[in-house]
């Protein structure tokens, strides 16, 4: 008899779930947007790409390049980075490909290696279970989701529409669940399903439509807006080391002043870089920071690379400013310096994971600021073959286009990096610094010995 009513009990479950699964799904038959249709630039398709989805296929595997690279060939673009989805497990695509590795924890991918590229695959996911391999939050973010399923329900879970694209290299085929490609012709950013729910399973996707509507030039659809205010303060609830990954995705797009503009009006600058709303609100500050990141944007948007210190360094410039004022009232300018240096890189770890890597750079760049004030003697030479001086010279430009520093001083190190022997030297300026006297040594005082006779 218990038998008999564990078996209803679980039929009714896998009824409901069965339900759940069509009414998410459908159901999204995918729309099947053929090559004459599409018109993408194969040109523009990464080989290693290709090649990974031939190698699943040869096996018997669904495989397609997904989101964001289709989206972007839709939108001619050349992505950046290429991944795929597939029906077969990590473990089954590890045992497919020699070098590759498995990795993650809170969703378990597969980066399959073809010389310096890799190609980051992910099974097709399901529908999240708080039981099982799947687990939130009290605020409903999702930390744990390792739950398998099929194509249909892998499209549901994707974030933005333009994201739940599907493209299959063998067919040439596009695969559209969500009218994806329409809300691309229409301009716009739209979430699947519930907006509000969605955000709650990861706030970062707050941040991604911010950053995806500036980068695309995309509207952000209004319902998919409507939330986002209301629930900015979940971002508090995210790891650092993610915030600090989707940061860098902003401010290195290629439209990090659209993103910062967008970051403001959203209300999602606070608490991202605990400090960067005060900068902002200073009127040299602002200056500053826009023109690191329009210097940013035209670095990479001419292909050019820019490194992540630099951007770091920009943007919190001001506050060490002003705790190195603070400092300086009790101990001496270049002690002062790294006192306020070591504040602000600790008070910002705590909202967001600026790797060590980055932050050293940060303090070599900083740290190099005083010394551009000194123009006597030997010290611009010495200043010279600084490692990191290309790096500190464009951040002294910087400050004097804001104004924070003399426009000549800039000029000054822009002519003598160039100039010849002769000409640094009658560029140098009278050494009017206190002169360091040398300690004489004292000679050692000779001990005679004084001898006895007998």
């Amino acid at each position: 008899m218990i038998k008999k009513l564990l078996q209803k009990v679980f039929a009714k479950k896998t009824k409901a779930t069965l339900a759940i699964n069509q009414a998410d799904s459908g159901l999204n038959t995918a729309k099947r947007i053929p090559a004459k249709v599409h018109k993408i630039d194969k040109s523009l398709i990464s080989s290693a790409a290709l090649k990974t989805c031939e190698g699943l296929q040869s096996k018997g595997f669904e495989a397609f390049i997904v989101g964001g690279a289709v989206r972007d060939l839709l939108m001619n673009y050349k992505p950046k980075d290429f991944d795929v989805a597939t029906n077969a497990t990590p473990e089954e695509v590890y045992k497919i490909f020699r070098r590759s590795r498995i990795i993650g924890k809170r969703f378990r991918l597969v980066h399959v290696l073809w010389g310096s590229e890799t190609i980051e695959v992910s099974t097709f996911r399901g529908h999240h279970q708080a039981d099982g391999d799947g687990k939130t939050t009290d605020s409903g973010r999702i930390i744990r989701d390792n739950i398998f399923g099929s194509l249909e329900e892998d499209a549901v879970r994707r974030d933005f529409t333009a994201n739940a694209l599907y493209y299959n290299a063998a067919t040439e085929e596009v695969l559209d669940f969500h009218d994806g490609v329409a809300d691309l012709k229409a301009g716009l950013l739209r979430m699947i399903g519930d907006p509000t729910t969605r955000y709650q399973e990861d706030p970062v996707r707050m941040l991604r439509a911010v950053r995806l509507s500036a980068k695309l030039g995309l509207k952000i659809e209004k319902n998919t807006q409507l939330p986002i205010h209301k629930l900015a303060d979940l971002l508090h609830d995210v790891p650092p080391s993610r915030l600090f990954d989707e940061m860098l995705k902003l401010f290195l797009s290629g439209h990090a002043v659209e993103s910062i503009n967008a970051l403001r009006a959203q209300h999602l600058h606070h608490g991202l870089l605990p400090l960067l709303d005060v900068v902002l609100e200073q009127p040299l500050g602002e200056k500053f920071v826009m023109l690191a990141l329009k210097n940013t944007d035209n670095r990479i948007l001419a292909g050019k690379s820019s490194n992540p210190s630099f951007l770091f360094a920009t943007l919190l410039w001001h506050e060490v400013l002003k705790a190195w004022e603070t400092y300086k009232s009790s101990h001496p300018p270049i002690p002062a310096l790294y006192m306020a240096m070591n504040e602000i890189i600790d008070l910002q770890a705590k909202k967001l994971a600026i790797h060590n890597r980055f932050t050293a750079t940060m303090k070599e760049i900083w740290a190099m600021q005083p010394r551009f004030e000194q123009r006597a003697g030997k010290r611009p030479y010495a200043l010279l073959t600084h490692p990191r001086y290309r790096a500190g010279y464009d951040f002294l430009l910087l400050r004097c286009e804001s104004g924070e520093m003399p426009l000549e001083l800039g000029d000054w190190w822009t002519e003598f990096a160039d100039a010849s022997s002769e000409r640094r030297t009658a560029m140098l300026l009278p050494d009017t610094g206190p002169k360091k006297h040398r300690r004489k040594r004292k000679k050692p005082a000779i001990h005679v010995e004084s001898s006895t006779h007998e």
